[in-house]
């Protein structure tokens, strides 16, 4: 199933969705060792290639650098298209089963008398190419549920800490609410150019 072809019910398996997590999880463990070779070199995403002097770092393999920094940015773009397309071909899957039209269902009726469950904490940053930005997250969105984190058990951001850490590299379904609806995502904690596993910040609400 190519990029350019469009998704309906006859055209997706759930080998093709196999297919399609096994390409995800191969692009995720190219990314964490493209990242993983420029920490080790200590350059990183942003790091200079010239020296004070304006001359090029003798210390450093410009070329290997640049490469690694070029298919950095080329992966995150098609783990964010793939990302999508896993997406749509899970909805499609399951389009057609009963639990799947009773959660629409419940879903619409709280939507439209906007009985949203309280959210638990609030996005107030999101960084432009970090793993948060390319799963969707925007900034105000209002948390309902994060992986097994919920308004229930929410104690501390520590809980959400705790479920990021141990998720690196797998995906995370995450709750918010946005513009008085339900937005369900895909978010996988994942090391990137920035800080932390995530790229955004989150805030506790008061209850």
């Amino acid at each position: 199933m190519s990029g350019a072809e469009e998704l309906c019910e006859s055209d997706v398996t759930v080998r093709d969705v196999q297919l399609l997590i096994s390409k995800k999880d191969e692009m995720e463990a190219e990314i964490k060792a493209l990242y993983d070779l420029l920490q080790d070199k200590g350059i990183g995403m942003d790091g200079p290639l010239v020296d004070r002097e304006g001359y090029p770092r003798a210390d450093v393999d410009i070329y290997q650098v640049r490469t690694a920094r070029h298919n950095i940015i080329c992966l995150q773009n098609d783990h964010k298209a793939i990302m999508k397309k896993i997406e749509q071909s899970l909805h499609i899957l399951h389009a057609g089963e009963k639990e799947k039209r009773e959660v629409e269902a419940q879903a619409e009726a709280l939507q439209s008398h906007q009985a949203l469950p309280a959210a638990f904490a609030k996005v107030d940053v999101v960084t432009p190419g970090s793993p948060a930005s390319m799963s969707g997250l925007q900034v105000g969105d209002e948390i309902i549920a994060f992986g097994t984190v919920n308004t229930r058990n929410f104690q501390s951001l520590q809980n959400i800490a705790e479920v990021v850490q141990h998720s690196e590299g797998k995906p995370l379904s995450v709750s918010v609410v946005r513009n008085e609806k339900l937005v369900s995502l895909a978010l996988t904690p994942l090391r990137w150019s920035g800080k932390g596993l995530l790229g955004c910040n989150i805030i506790p609400l008061k209850r």
